[in-house]
């Protein structure tokens, strides 16, 4: 089993800026990629950003230049920046891993909720 635990969300007014954090844990051999999606209410799970074990990094159209993925791979962890943040940005951000482990496995954290006020 692989556990991912997310923190950094919160209540930002526009133009500010949030620093999202995300960390693996469990029998975990490798992580392929790590990545954040969100979903506003309403709308389907979107990719916000991805990284792979290679530094490849895609972003969605609305984010780039303003979110920047990161990641430490000695502690497993994947960081989000988000700067000039909008109100259309609100939603609840996921984290994602995919790697080896006991087995391949494709993880989810348990979301944290960011929220941009006009």
């Amino acid at each position: 089993q692989v556990q991912l635990v997310e923190s950094g969300g919160g209540l930002v007014q526009a133009g500010g800026s949030l620093r999202l954090s995300c960390a693996a844990s469990g029998s975990i051999f490798s992580i392929n990629a790590m990545g954040w999606y969100r979903q506003a209410p309403g709308k389907q799970r979107e990719l916000v950003a991805a990284l792979t074990s290679g530094g490849s990094t895609n972003y969605a159209d609305s984010v780039k230049g303003r979110f920047t993925i990161s990641r430490d791979n000695a502690k497993n962890t994947v960081y989000l920046q988000m700067n000039s943040l909008k109100p259309e940005d609100t939603a609840v951000y996921y984290c994602n891993a995919e790697g080896v482990g006991v087995i391949t496995f494709r993880s989810w954290g348990q979301g944290t909720q960011v929220t941009v006020s006009s």
